[in-house]
């Protein structure tokens, strides 16, 4: 370590190798003489070996121009070997050249350090008769061969050791941390001593040298014991020292060098095995006694150690290549199971069964839009809240793995052993949610090439760190951490990142859809119900005004207005119907008949083959014909005594059925000048909602329209009963009268005095009304109530009290709403009718005739 650059003052611990300058230590080794000349070609430095190995003085080179000392011939070849190279860590070699002319031969290196260019002149040791690169190609299908990379890393050590001559040669590869692990070795069969599945501490080789690694991919050291020699002058005019960081004789650090001889080792060479621009491992060879390779033999060996980093790489892309098509089908078997509609939540136990297939993990938890639930191991909420907002500080949209967690967040190690290891995919942007696969802690044993922990001890160079002398297998046991997670489970996950983003993504997009179709049908039924209540509105008082000009008494113009009410009524039972079976064509237009002509329904024929509405088509279908009755009542055919209107239902060839309504006989029609919502309802509504057409044209005739509706939303039914054959819902069924207190719970106070009207007719000698369940069961206490009416809703309460307390005292009770469907209320009470409001004196006293049949 040069003193020049780390102050003697500074504390002794294993970072002072890290801040050791290394590649500005100012020698060479000496077994190449160096020059280094300015852009314009004159000398800046020169090694004091060039004397000896060049013939050449230093001091008699520097300020000189490099043509005066060098043949204009050797001048010209260096100057078009510099001019070849491609980037800044390029180096140009020439071989066996003959520099001087006189038959000297030197493996020659050229390079670019900084502004200066560094030649370094290394005697040929050796006639150029061996062929290095041919030696190499057979090693390299040696090596290809392989299936895997022990085996690989294997045949490469075996393969160097017998290209270079070391006695020793091992494949060291790089931990996370620095770290690394000798994970193949060739030596001699007699050699009792291995480092094969030694650890060694992230120190032993500082970060400084891993740099240099990446950009020097080889380095010799010929004789630990070598006499370097030091770069004339030291430093520039402006007092800067040479970079010497690509520079093949550079000089080693004398800590390295202590390092080598505590391991009784005279030759080193290290080769660096570099994948995608990131330094994978070496190949560091040694040997017990000195060992000189020459530039020629060196350049084969870095031939070799790239070749084999293609092969490591080409091993990877075929595992990463599996793991593509092992993520594809996850991400096939993924999409099956969340997009069906369930949600990431319910679909947890599917998702892990799915990924476990494709990275092993001991639990998996989901957190998501504040929910937690959890698989296997895992954490309870409370804690993994803390590990989730510690995730939220890393980097967005990637996945985050750590092999030991209470390392990241100390607070953690509670968790331990069974949340030890984590990987975490985030499935979101905002919030941050995340799926994390757990791995429990593994104790496991970490063989060591001597102590990493050993105490530090000041040496003979002063204040600096003495290298551990031994190097025999130290163990320990490593607690806190989980199996690693390999690069093949990280690229999963990033895969199964990338498909759970885009269920999420899709399972937004089907809610937000969903939102608007309902925000949509709900304005779209306020409109409709808006234009209903006027139109319905309107035509009640249509019906009062018609039956009042045909009614000879009162009792005849409330028996008509009583009728058509309640016709209407149903006809709006059927509009609301939540059954959804499928519905007769015949049967929904007779009900729409019915409220509005009731007794003239032969003023309307239908012809053709009876079909059924699917429950899709019904809704639909029951507005149009509504609409079309209503607007021939008020405006068409309907509107006159002689008016008629034919529906004609046809299958045509194809499926597709066409419904013909046509009106004759009533007033003179005329296009309307502007379309209102029932028009609109006409012309739109089946090609809107089904698919199919429709025309309407306004005939000075009569009106005619015609739609056709998709095979899909109709189906052939048998020929439908007579409107005769029906049994008619408005005919009164005789009672045998009522006798006693009867009671109305009813929360409007119309209908109430109405319905009290009707049992006080049907015989009731005082009929109580009670707008609320508390004074329903108050009048029940007091008075002997013989028969009640029930309306099921009270607005912010059911009468279902009032009805059990009647029930158990035997009581009959008749349930009232304005609600279709109320199969609940009927399970319960199945001997109770039910009866639709608004009432008439005829359906409530059949409902009643029903009590007392009963």
């Amino acid at each position: 370590m040069n003193d020049s650059f780390i102050s003697t003052d500074t504390p002794v611990d294993l970072t002072n190798c890290d801040r050791e300058p290394i590649h500005l230590l100012g020698n060479v080794q000496s077994f190449a003489a160096l020059v280094a000349i300015s852009a314009d070609w004159i000398v800046q430095h020169v090694s004091r070996n060039a004397g000896q190995l060049l013939g050449l003085e230093a001091e008699e080179l520097t300020g000189r121009s490099f043509s005066e000392v060098m043949p204009r011939d050797t001048v010209t070849k260096l100057r078009e070997k510099l001019g070849g190279t491609s980037h800044e860590n390029a180096v140009a070699r020439l071989f066996g050249f003959d520099v001087f002319g006189d038959g000297r031969l030197f493996d020659v290196s050229a390079h670019q350090s900084g502004l200066s260019f560094i030649f370094e002149f290394e005697p040929k040791s050796r006639s150029g008769e061996q062929d290095e690169l041919a030696q190499v190609t057979p090693m390299l299908r040696r090596v290809s061969a392989q299936k895997d990379l022990v085996g690989a890393s294997e045949e490469a050590a075996r393969q160097l050791r017998a290209l270079t001559g070391f006695d020793r040669v091992m494949v060291y590869q790089f931990g996370p941390e620095g770290d690394g692990t000798v994970i193949a070795e060739a030596k001699d069969g007699g050699d009792a001593e291995t480092y094969l599945g030694l650890h060694f501490p992230a120190s032993d080789i500082p970060r400084q040298a891993r740099a240099l690694y990446k950009r020097s991919l080889l380095r010799l050291i010929a004789d630990v014991d070598d006499e370097v020699s030091p770069i004339v002058p030291q430093q520039s005019p402006e007092g800067q020292p040479l970079d010497l960081s690509l520079a093949m004789s550079r000089a080693v650090s004398p800590i390295h060098l202590e390092y080598l001889r505590n391991m009784k080792v005279r030759a080193s060479m290290s080769v660096s095995i570099v994948i995608r621009g990131e330094l994978w491992g070496l190949f560091a060879c040694h040997h017990r006694a000195p060992l000189h390779v020459d530039y020629e033999r060196r350049t084969a060996v870095e031939l070799l150690a790239q070749f084999f980093a293609y092969e490591l790489e080409r091993q990877e892309a075929k595992a990463t290549s599996d793991t593509v098509g092992r993520a594809q089908r996850l991400h096939d078997r993924l999409m099956m199971q969340v997009s069906s509609g369930e949600g990431l939540v319910a679909s947890l136990p599917s998702i892990a069964r799915e990924i476990a297939k494709v990275i092993p993990h001991d639990g998996i938890a989901l957190y998501s839009d504040g929910e937690y639930v959890t698989q296997g191991l895992a954490p309870p909420k409370e804690p993994f809240q803390t590990v989730a907002r510690f995730l939220n500080t890393a980097a967005a949209s990637r996945v985050y793995a750590t092999d030991c967690l209470s390392a990241r967040m100390p607070s953690m190690e509670s968790l331990l052993p069974d949340c030890a290891g984590i990987l975490a995919i985030p499935v979101s942007r905002t919030p941050r949610d995340y799926l994390v696969l757990f791995r429990s802690e593994v104790v496991r044993q970490v063989n060591w090439a001597g102590n990493p922990n050993k105490p530090v001890e000041v040496g003979p160079l002063g204040a600096r760190l003495t290298p551990r002398k031994s190097f025999e297998t130290w163990q320990q046991d490593v607690a806190g951490r989980s199996e690693t997670w390999s690069t093949t489970a990280l690229k999963a996950a990033e895969s199964i990142r990338v498909t759970l983003l885009e269920v999420v993504l899709k399972l937004s997009d089907e809610v937000n859809a969903e939102r608007k179709r309902a925000q949509d049908q709900q304005e779209l039924l306020i409109a409709e119900l808006n234009h209903r209540v006027r139109n319905v509105l309107g035509l009640i008082r249509s019906l009062v005004g018609q039956s009042r000009r045909s009614a000879q008494t009162i009792e005849e113009f409330t028996a008509a207005v009583d009728g058509r009410i309640h016709a209407l009524a149903q006809a709006h039972d059927q509009l609301t119907s939540t059954e959804w079976q499928p519905v007769a064509l015949r049967e929904l237009l007779e009900v729409e008949l019915e409220a509005y002509i009731a007794g003239e329904q032969d003023r309307v024929t239908i012809t053709g083959r009876p079909v059924l509405l699917a429950p899709d088509a019904f809704s639909t279908m029951a507005l149009v014909l509504h609409e079309l009755v209503t607007n021939s009542v008020k405006y068409g055919a309907l509107s006159g005594p002689a008016g008629r209107v034919e529906v004609a239902v046809e299958r045509l060839p194809d499926g597709v059925v066409r419904i013909g309504w046509t009106e004759r006989g009533g007033p003179a029609v005329r296009a309307p000048e502007r379309r209102g919502f029932g028009t609109t309802i006409i012309e739109k509504s089946i090609p809107f909602e089904l698919k199919g057409k429709a025309e309407v044209h306004f005939e000075v005739t009569g009106l005619r329209a015609e739609f056709l509706l998709p095979e899909r939303y109709v189906t052939d039914a048998p020929e439908a009963e007579p409107v005769a054959a029906r049994a008619s819902e408005g005919a009164t069924v005789e009672s045998e009268g009522l006798s006693g207190v009867a009671l109305v719970v009813e929360d409007n106070m119309i209908i109430a005095m109405d319905a009290a009207d009707i049992l006080s007719d049907l015989g009731a000698e005082t009929v109580h009304t009670a707008s609320s369940v508390a004074e329903a069961l108050r009048i029940i206490d007091a008075h002997p109530v013989a028969v009640a009416v029930l309306d099921v809703n009270l607005g912010s309460e059911t009468s279902l009290p009032v009805a059990e307390m009647l029930a158990r005292r035997g009581v009959p009770f008749v349930l009232a709403s304005g609600y279709a469907g109320q199969s609940d209320w009927l399970s319960r009470f199945p001997s109770a009718p039910m009866t639709s409001k608004p009432f008439t004196i005829e359906t409530l006293s059949k409902a009643v005739g029903r009590l007392t049949l009963g």
